[in-house]
């Protein structure tokens, strides 16, 4: 029989056989794939660091001209979130693990059990360099697949010299997964993938587009032994609940978006202290547990730790009010009952699928 087409949730159309789910990160998953956390797992919240060099985020990408330097602003950081009862998951590019002093540090951390390691793969610092360095090559899923394991392998094996053992937690660098990222993952032998950015488009930058895909846990890769926990993003305004699709619908108006944004009627706020205010940031809490959502996955990249690496911290001034961001927030998760989850117990709370999938 030829093959067909079906829409699966978020509205994309895909090839469909004997089964129509084969697990890519790029499809919205069918019903039977979303994850039911175990019901005293409560509302949780995770926090995941995209833990990479510094380099010039407005120049063009580059093998050389980077740096391993924020490791007091790292420490630093560490301490806060230990004191606050945060264990973060580092998810850990190959120039990080490679400097001597950075795998040092973190190595400690892990000894404390007071974080988790993951991987992060910039394919353009990450061997082997075998693919031209472009803006669409900067997104390890679109590199083609024997390029992509090859480099998520090297990765793996520094990180296993490092800490000891291979990873288990991973996010694509600028969330660039790909058709066959799920697969590799799995065969590499990781249980929990966190790059699929929920309600955000990269396509028009070579990227992948998340519209459409769930905000909550669910089963990918070809043998469903993947859990995906999207990154959490809430639409807040007066109009939200009419959300992805009227936003997107805005973004082609030009100015629209940003007048519905300030006139408060509609914004897209995703849960990081990067050019996201507390009280947005609150909101969208707010407005995820509104929706359901049982845990809630921030992020932040870890030059920004660091004084004038990024452009969201600056300066010490700036410095200061990232920590009273996080304040703020850790405040309120507390007022809300939501409490902080490690990367062991959440894979403790994903309960084992009735029925084994077949890969399509």
């Amino acid at each position: 029989m030829g093959e067909t087409l079906s829409q699966p949730l978020g509205g994309k159309p895909t090839a469909m056989s004997a089964h129509p789910f084969d697990g890519n990160l790029l499809v919205a998953p069918p019903p039977q794939d979303r994850i039911a956390l175990s019901p005293d797992f409560g509302t949780r919240f995770m926090l995941f660091v995209d833990t990479e060099e510094e380099f010039d985020w407005n120049a063009p990408f580059s093998r050389t001209g980077h740096g391993v330097t924020a490791l007091d602003g790292m420490a630093r950081g560490q301490g806060y979130f230990v004191t606050a009862g945060v264990k973060p998951i580092y998810v850990t590019d190959y120039p990080v693990v490679d400097c001597d002093a950075a795998a040092a540090m973190m190595g400690q951390w892990v000894d404390d059990g007071a974080a988790d390691i993951g991987a992060h793969l910039h394919p353009w610092v990450n061997p082997p360099h075998v693919e031209e360095v472009t803006a669409a090559n900067s997104y390890a899923g679109s590199l083609p697949e024997a390029v992509e394991q090859a480099k998520l392998e090297a990765l793996c094996r520094r990180i296993e010299q490092r800490f000891g053992q291979r990873p288990i937690a991973y996010r694509a660098g600028r969330y660039g997964v790909g058709p066959n990222s799920a697969r590799l993952l799995e065969a590499a032998g990781f249980r929990l993938d966190s790059s699929v950015r929920s309600r955000f488009d990269y396509s028009g930058q070579y990227g992948p587009d998340f519209c459409g895909m769930p905000l909550t846990p669910y089963w990918a890769g070809p043998n469903r032994t993947l859990v995906e926990l999207p990154l959490s993003t809430a639409f807040v305004g007066l109009l939200r609940g009419a959300g992805e699709r009227l936003y997107r619908a805005a973004q082609t108006m030009g100015p629209l978006a940003g007048a519905m944004a300030r006139a408060r009627m509609l914004s897209r706020v995703p849960l990081t202290p990067e050019g996201v205010s507390a009280q947005e940031a609150i909101q969208a809490i707010d407005a995820l547990m509104e929706e359901g959502v049982r845990l809630l996955n921030f992020s932040f990249h870890s030059p920004t730790l660091e004084p004038g690496h990024t452009p969201y911290v600056r300066d010490e001034a700036d410095r200061t009010a990232f920590y009273g961001w996080w304040d703020a927030v850790l405040n309120h998760l507390a007022r809300r009952g939501v409490r902080p989850a490690s990367l062991d117990q959440l894979l403790a709370a994903v309960p084992m699928r009735a029925e084994a999938c077949q890969a399509a």
